[in-house]
């Protein structure tokens, strides 16, 4: 590699690195304010497990920044370098297109291997430690996810509401049993309650004393005339499974979440108990997906090489405005072929190499037709 294959490599690989590491931060952003913020503003989080979180974040989220920031990367180069006549200098003195790319493509080459390392690997076992992060802290400090004078609806099927908190004893402690359609089956009301954890089944446990319940036909909840009203002077114990809300602490049985060594072995699990076609499409579509989803960095690259010449324009905004229509087409095939998931007849697993294909059949004709120019 000579020096003006060098100077495009250098500028090529930090451009991408910095788009790619703006969009990972903005998804890092997003992602955090969605599911943790109003955690830890409400003190259920401590800081430290905020940030541990946030961090733990980043492979899931680099798997989707890695294709954009490589897009956006070299169409901001090539955009530069184009509107100031590098590109013409260069053919000028008798180098080709080809010659211009080998660096660029040899980035997204290692880009692709980075992009398998994090969906079959690095993704799925910070996915699985995200989730435990959170249960552990539920787990050291389960009073810590009740706020008192809130209505706390984070649990699915309840609804839990306490007046005050004094140490580890909860005042004036209400709770509400949901069914699947959010209707009250049962209403408790404490005078004092307590929080415990149950690692084991991963439950936390609301120990009422003093309580006052009003249990509904669970047939007919909306008719009050069928109720049970009871009072008790005594405890009472209500179980709430914590999987519905971080997930259990064992290894995700989801496909999109497992590793590469992970699917594999389930893929023979299920071949060998001659599983329904359904189940096994699962697996072949994860496996599939993730790998299409990795070469989408090539596809984007052969892509943006022709485009960014061809755009010629030094405005960034105008490069960028590219870079996200691709990304938009991108994921709005991505969702199209993820309607097929439900009729594994139709072979789901093949019809996500649909746009990765599509973009590289496209690169390479407007490649060769701005070789021709």
């Amino acid at each position: 590699m000579n020096l003006l294959q060098r100077h495009i490599f250098a500028s090529v690989l930090f451009t991408c690195a910095v788009a790619a590491g703006v969009f990972a931060f903005v998804l890092i952003v997003g992602n955090a304010f969605r599911d943790l913020l109003g955690y830890l503003l409400a003190g259920q989080l401590t800081i430290e497990t905020f940030l541990k979180l946030s961090v733990l974040l980043i492979p899931y989220v680099g798997v989707h920044a890695l294709p954009v920031g490589m897009l956006t990367g070299v169409l901001l180069v090539l955009g530069r370098m184009s509107a100031q006549h590098e590109v013409t200098a260069m053919r000028a003195a008798g180098l080709g297109l080809g010659y211009l790319s080998r660096p660029i493509l040899l980035i997204a080459s290692a880009g692709v291997v980075l992009s398998l390392g994090l969906n079959f690997y690095f993704m799925p076992q910070a996915r699985t430690l995200y989730r435990n992060a959170v249960n552990d802290a539920v787990r050291q400090n389960p009073l810590r996810m009740i706020v008192e004078k809130t209505f706390i609806r984070d649990f699915p099927g309840f609804v839990i509401y306490a007046g005050g908190k004094q140490g580890g004893v909860l005042e004036d402690v209400w709770l509400w049993r949901l069914d699947k359609e959010k209707r009250v089956t049962e209403f408790l009301r404490a005078k004092t309650g307590r929080i415990d954890y149950d690692d084991e089944s991963n439950t936390m446990k609301v120990v009422l004393v003093d309580t006052f319940s009003d249990r509904r036909n669970p047939k007919s909840p909306e008719v009050f005339a069928n109720t049970d009203t009871q009072v008790s002077m005594g405890e009472a114990s209500v179980d709430i499974p914590m999987e519905n809300l971080f997930g259990q602490r064992v290894v995700s049985r989801k496909p999109s979440l497992m590793t590469l060594d992970q699917l594999l072995a389930m893929k023979k699990e299920l071949a060998v108990a001659k599983a329904p076609l359904s189940e096994r499409m699962r697996v072949d579509v994860a496996l599939n997906e993730k790998a299409a989803g990795s070469l989408m960095i090539f596809a984007f690259t052969l892509l943006a090489i022709p485009l960014g010449i061809k755009v010629s324009r030094k405005e960034t905004m105008a490069n960028l405005g590219v870079a996200l229509l691709l990304a938009l087409g991108y994921y709005f095939l991505t969702f199209m072929v993820g309607w097929l998931d439900r009729s594994p007849a139709l072979r789901p697993d093949l019809w996500v190499w649909l746009p990765p294909v599509l973009f590289i059949s496209l690169g390479v004709w407007m490649f060769r037709r701005v070789e021709r120019i």
